[in-house]
Parts: structure tokens; C-alpha cells; sequence
């Protein structure tokens, strides 16, 4: 069945809704149950960004090593480095005869559908990414919504009335964001008659800026310079590890922009001395959807029902503000609460191409 997907408590800038009902049970699929593979063991893939990407790799593999200590499974990782890693290492990872193979990214949604058709005993997973499939669930996030709120913020703080985001690649797990976050600043534009104007990325068109890359940092803090000089003072980069270039040039400017990190909270993940530029994360809880998922695998039964992180069910969520608490006003905390209920009750609808 589908997992609740419980975040760890927020600070009170934004609270919990109170008892969040949990998604839809999940429907099991007739017919699938596994019995030809080991459960005992469970395997993942990486995407070419690496295993230590302080981004969904390093928490897709911190659920697999939770699910090891709660669950009892052995789990292991096969870290790809480059494109011609991924097909193989998915092949290695059921060559292993595990019963259960966990993939991350949209670089991977081909070997794992593939892989998934030919060994239909397996339970397959993927993060990030639709795969279709009676044995594939696909763990993906809503992260339009907290992307929502993590722009109103942006724009209650920005002193320039310029703020800006890039991507490493034009792709719906990372527009989704990119869509939210023009969504919340236009929010506050309404609520409060600012005119805080967004750069790197057009809603209507679906088209903006984006580095090509998830893993070198120079082309995000070259970004982020001409963003700087354009008078951008908000940065949200949704490019991986090009994000950290963001931080590298504002230091370089004196701490000219803020910025703020995705997929999990910057502030324990990324260096010490980004800390007092980096206004909030957009959090995916992925950790907990995927012990979900190899707990789900261990009752023996195959499934293809989707684990979808909201705000309602605490798949997704924005950081506490950490050092720049401060700089975020109470009447702009209330407000983030406000919306952050109306989002849950179904009064605010944070629209996307790329929603799950």
C-alpha cells in the first residue's frame, strides 16, 4: 500500500496542518504476488550525478539504509558515474537475484522499465520519474507545492524586487519546481501589490535557463554572477550539485543573493559556510517513501501504485529558515501557514504541466 510520508517536525515559521489525512491505500496488482525472489536483499542505481549529490541520491540511499536497520534487508548501492554506467548497472543490480531494485532519476527510466519487462518477479522503484509497469512504482513529489511557498517567501524578503532560478535541465522533475516557485511569487505580487519579477524562467512558454548539467559547479556560479548582475538578490537553483555554484558567487559578491537548496534541507547537507545565505529547502521527503516501498515489497506482493509526496501527507515541505529566521517577518511566517492550509484543503491549486 501507499506510505504516509511523515517529515520531521518544521520550526514554526511553518506548521504542520493538524492530522494530515494520508493518500488513497494502494491498490495491489492480481495476480503479482513474487515468490521466485530473495527479499532479503535489496539493490540500488544511481543516476550518473553520483552517490554523495546532496540531492536525491544521498536521500534515496539514506531510506535504503534505514530500510536495512528497521527492516532487516541488506542493502547496496551501484554507483553510476557516467550515462554508460546506468543500463548496466541496473542489469548488475538483478543479475544479484534481489527482490527488490530501487533506481534514481530520469536518466534511469528506460533500463528500468526494460528491466522491469523482462524480470516481472522483480518489485522495481524508481525515483523522480513515471514509469509504467504491474511491477515498477514510481516515487515522485509534488514539489509545485512547496516550491509555492518557498516563493511567496522569496518575494517577502527580496530587496531588489528581482529574483531568479535555473535548472540543470529542462525536464518535469525539475520545471515542477521551477513552476511553484513562479507561482508563489506571483501570490505575493497579488496579496501585497509588489512587482518582484522573476528570471530564468517563463511559466507560459515553459522555457528558461538551465546549465545542461547536474554536477559541475562552475556553470552555476557563472549563472548566478549574471543573474547578480542583472539584480537578482534570490537565487534558486534546481541543477543538483550546480546549485552549491549559486552560493560560491554570491560569497564571491559579498553575500549580494540569497539562495535557497532543493530536494533536502541545505542547511545539514551543504557546507557550514553557506549557512547565512540559504533562506529555506524545498524538501522531498524521499527517505521515507522509499522504506515505504521496500516495506511494501516485503509483504510479497507486487505493486504498481505510485507513492505521490504532498503537502497533505508530508512528502514535501519547505525548511525552517535557520539563520535567516529573522529576515522572514511573522506576518510573512502567518501568511506561509495560511497558504500552506489552503494548498492542503484543496482552495489553492498549484498548477503544472509537469504535476504528478
Amino acid at each position: 500500500m501507499s506510505r504516509t510520508l511523515a517529515l520531521p517536525a518544521l520550526a514554526a515559521l511553518v506548521l504542520l496542518a493538524g492530522c494530515a489525512t494520508p493518500p488513497p491505500a494502494a491498490t495491489e496488482t492480481a495476480g503479482s504476488e513474487a515468490p521466485e525472489q530473495a527479499l532479503e536483499c535489496a539493490q540500488m542505481v544511481t543516476n550518473s550525478g553520483g552517490l554523495n549529490d546532496r540531492s536525491f541520491n544521498e536521500t534515496s540511499w539514506a531510506g535504503m539504509e534505514r530500510a536495512q536497520e528497521e527492516l532487516g534487508i541488506e542493502a547496496n548501492v551501484l554507483v553510476s558515474t557516467s550515462e554508460s554506467d546506468l543500463a548496466p548497472n541496473v542489469q548488475a543490480a538483478v543479475d544479484t537475484g534481489c527482490g527488490f531494485v530501487l533506481t534514481v532519476g530520469f536518466e534511469l527510466a528506460a533500463a528500468t522499465e526494460e528491466q522491469a519487462a523482462d524480470n516481472p518477479d522483480v518489485q522495481f522503484a524508481i525515483v523522480d520519474e513515471i514509469v509504467e509497469g504491474p511491477n515498477v512504482r514510481s516515487i515522485v513529489f509534488d514539489t509545485a507545492q512547496a516550491a509555492y511557498l518557498a516563493g511567496y517567501a522569496a518575494a517577502s524578503v527580496s530587496e531588489t524586487g528581482i529574483v531568479a532560478t535555473f535548472g540543470g535541465g529542462n525536464q518535469p522533475p525539475v520545471t515542477l519546481f521551477m513552476d511553484g516557485f513562479a507561482a508563489g511569487i506571483e501570490a505575493h505580487n497579488e496579496a501585497k501589490g509588489t512587482e518582484v519579477r522573476l528570471l530564468g524562467w517563463d511559466p507560459e512558454t515553459q522555457d528558461g535557463t538551465f546549465t545542461g548539467d547536474f554536477e559541475n559547479v562552475q556553470l552555476g556560479q557563472t549563472q548566478t554572477q549574471a543573474f547578480i548582475a542583472q539584480g537578482a538578490d534570490v537565487i534558486l537553483p534546481v541543477a543538483g550539485q550546480v546549485g552549491e555554484g549559486a552560493f560560491r558567487a554570491s560569497l564571491d559578491a559579498g553575500g549580494t543573493a540569497l539562495v535557497l537548496w532543493v530536494d533536502n534541507d541545505g542547511y545539514d547537507t551543504l557546507p557550514e559556510e553557506f549557512r547565512p545565505l540559504l533562506l529555506t529547502s524545498v524538501l522531498k521527503n524521499t527517505e521515507d517513501a522509499v522504506v515505504g516501498a521496500v516495506s511494501d515489497a516485503l509483504d510479497g506482493t507486487l505493486s504498481d501504485e505510485p507513492i505521490i509526496g504532498t503537502l497533505e501527507n508530508g512528502g514535501v515541505d519547505i525548511a525552517p529558515f535557520h539563520d535567516l529566521d529573522a529576515r522572514v517577518s511573522d506576518e510573512t511566517k502567518a501568511e506561509l501557514e495560511a497558504l500552506r492550509e489552503q494548498i492542503i484543503a484543496g482552495e489553492i491549486t498549484v498548477e503544472s504541466p509537469s504535476s504528478p
